[in-house]
């Protein structure tokens, strides 16, 4: 770690990350200007439109992930920027269906590559709280969605400027995190500094730990990208700005992961995970029954839910199955968005032809299904300490 000045690269990958989770936001705030009553998509063509956010992310992490090792860290994040600012000026110029899908797309691959190279490296920085510096890292998720969301409420709702200028502003983080590679060392990842062949890193992926926690990994995703994503939609008729929601869910969740170090002290990362599942049940539940005010308690639960779900998977990963490498993080991740990709234009379809409370009502079977499944792995993860004590 000669000659690498972890400190900057950390910031710098927050920046990263903020982007990334900016453009969640901003994107959420499209569906009215692209929607029925603006450009005048449903919102199942809105569902199509937006996927390629999350398949795209997929791609490009199953994609980055063995190509972080090969090529290094710094090539991949290099472009993870220039296919983000490919992406943003598309996204400010598209005018339908095709020209928002192909805009999305693009900032989909960037947002996957920013994954696919920074979890890795920072797993490689602090080998010895990965799990704790993962969250740290993930707290500019929320937090740039929190960002995201005030900036399209400011710059549409308040100013009332256009939707251009709104996107626009993601140049500003872009500029500061390019600005802040530019010129850096970068670590190589753990995999490599191990030693570990790409013939057990392959033979890794296929334990049966691992494919568990991918399939659980689809359904922790979509409970909360699969939700939040279409928040405009799903509370339009419970709160007056269900973007303001979204800042909210997602300030309670950068405060969650900034503290999650004596959280997973006391629940470790199987607890933790039990513990996520709960709350994002009871939360989806309540946001099925309130409205107005009551409408952000529902949404407080089930942001503590959602909270440590996607960091602490990744760190489960990195912790108990470090041969599976850099890939083995971006299938995780990959996965997540896999799901999300897929659920967005069944939610769609829900909310034409039903209700956005029946979408809820569906949505809540996810984290109904985790529950058993991590009870399953608490229950595991007991026993295997105990074996190894």
């Amino acid at each position: 770690m000669e000659n690498i000045n972890k400190n900057r690269l950390f910031v710098a990958s927050c920046v990263a990350l903020l982007v990334t989770a900016m453009t969640f936001a901003i994107r959420a705030r499209l569906e009215t200007v692209f929607g029925p009553e603006g450009v005048g998509l449903t919102l199942e063509q809105i569902g199509w439109a937006f996927t390629p956010a999350f398949w795209g992310f997929t791609i490009a992490m199953i994609v980055g992930g063995p190509l972080v090792d090969s090529l290094g860290i710094k090539k991949i994040t290099w472009i993870a920027f220039i296919t983000h600012a490919i992406g943003i000026i598309w996204t400010i110029l598209a005018k339908d269906q095709t020209s928002l899908f192909l805009a999305t797309l693009f900032v989909g691959i960037g947002n996957g590559m920013v994954e696919a190279a920074l979890n890795p490296m920072i797993a490689s920085m602090y080998t010895k709280n990965k799990t704790k510096m993962l969250n740290r890292f993930h707290v500019w998720f929320p937090g740039g969605i929190v960002i995201g969301s005030l900036v399209g409420w400011l710059v549409m709702d308040v100013m009332g400027l256009g939707w251009q200028v709104m996107v626009g502003v993601l140049f500003i983080p872009l500029i500061i995190y390019g600005f802040m590679f530019l010129g850096q060392n970068f670590p190589v990842t753990e995999r490599v500094q191990m030693g570990v062949s790409n013939n057990k890193m392959i033979a890794s992926l296929g334990k049966p730990l691992f494919i568990f926690m991918v399939l659980c990994m689809f359904l922790t995703a979509a409970s909360e990208l699969g939700t939040t994503q279409r928040i405009e939609s799903l509370l339009k008729e419970s709160v007056a700005v269900p973007l303001l929601v979204l800042a909210f869910i997602n300030g309670i969740m950068a405060l969650g992961r900034a503290f999650a170090g004596k959280v997973i002290h006391k629940l470790q990362p199987a607890g933790m995970l039990l513990f996520s599942a709960i709350f994002t049940f009871i939360g989806l539940w309540l946001l099925t029954i309130t409205s107005g005010g009551m409408t952000f308690a529902a949404a407080a639960v089930f942001a503590v839910g959602v909270t440590f779900f996607w960091p602490t998977m990744l760190g489960f990963v990195a912790e108990y199955l470090p041969e599976t490498g850099a890939l083995g993080l971006s299938i995780m991740g990959g996965a997540g968005m896999l799901s999300v990709s897929v659920v967005l234009p069944v939610m769609g379809n829900l909310m034409d032809n039903a209700n956005a409370t029946e979408a809820l009502r569906t949505m809540s079977i996810l984290p109904a299904i985790l529950i058993v499944a991590f009870i399953g792995l608490y229950i595991y993860m007991k026993k295997r300490k105990t074996e190894t004590a």
